[in-house]
């Protein structure tokens, strides 16, 4: 008898399950709108978002005009989010908002549009359109609700959207570069100096900037390489200016001498002109 206990032990819990199964199916099926408001709502509880969801989003056309919808709405679009489907959750949120601007959930709700948009945000390697409105959305929640207890988190989000743009633009400029596409890189990275002044990566950038016109001036016809030789120097005189303990220096001076020794062989413009 005793080895057949666990397979009735198997057995029970899978009745079990059907049972549960069972009427849960049935509460898809029923038109008693009570009944289903309150099962959603203990599936929410219990944190089964994805029965709670279901149920909602059945309930919620036939909510209208009833004090439950505001608070089913709210809890429709947090299934969303709690099962990581950030653009559907993004939406309900923001139509909850919208719909209801003065209710007890409203600022959370804002909030949670916001962070629905900073968990689409993609990898930086990809097109940032997503992460520009998810800066939007905070600076917009952070606008409404400026004492707000989501506030530190929302600051938090922010700066590692403005970091996640930082290396995208980094990044893409350091690629002319790599690519020798010297004279869009000099400006791809003088634009990143421009946006991020503060940023880890500038000393990098000064560098790369440096060595970026120096190589375009070696490459340029010859009417042009004075003064692209002339610019390459004067950023060589930031980097050091700027970064005078940097670990490129020794790398930047050979480049430097050579930029000088073309300058002095080099004739100026209005020399070249026959006396």
């Amino acid at each position: 008898m005793l080895s057949f206990r666990p397979t009735f032990f198997v057995l029970f819990l899978s009745a079990l399950l059907l049972g549960s199964c069972t009427g849960y199916q049935k509460l898809l099926k029923s038109g008693d709108v009570n009944k289903k408001y309150e099962a959603a709502i203990q599936y929410y509880d219990k944190g089964d978002f994805f029965k709670a969801g279901t149920l909602l989003e059945d309930l919620i056309p036939l909510l209208k005009g009833r004090p439950e919808a505001e608070k089913a709405q709210f809890y429709f679009a947090n299934t969303n989010y709690r099962q990581r489907n950030y653009v559907l959750s993004a939406y309900y949120f923001k139509s909850f908002f919208e719909t209801y601007p003065n209710s007890q959930y409203a600022e959370e709700s804002t909030f949670l549009y916001a962070k629905s948009l900073f968990r689409d945000s993609p990898g930086f390697e990809l097109d940032q359109t997503n992460t520009y409105t998810a800066i939007e959305s905070i600076q917009d929640f952070l606008n409404r609700y400026p004492t707000s207890q989501f506030r530190p988190e929302a600051e938090k989000m922010s700066q590692e959207l403005q970091r996640k743009l930082e290396v995208k633009a980094f990044e893409s400029a350091r690629l002319y570069y790599q690519l020798r596409y010297y004279q869009s890189a000099v400006t791809a990275l003088g634009s990143f100096q421009q946006q991020f002044p503060s940023s880890a990566y500038n000393e990098e950038a000064a560098f790369l900037k440096f060595s970026a016109q120096y190589d375009l001036a070696k490459e340029s016809v010859e009417e042009k390489q004075r003064d692209r030789y002339l610019e390459a120097i004067a950023f060589y005189q930031s980097l050091v200016d700027n970064y005078p303990q940097s670990k490129r220096l020794k790398e930047a001076e050979s480049m430097y001498a050579n930029a000088r020794d073309e300058v002095a062989k080099l004739k100026p413009k209005d020399a070249t002109a026959v006396k």
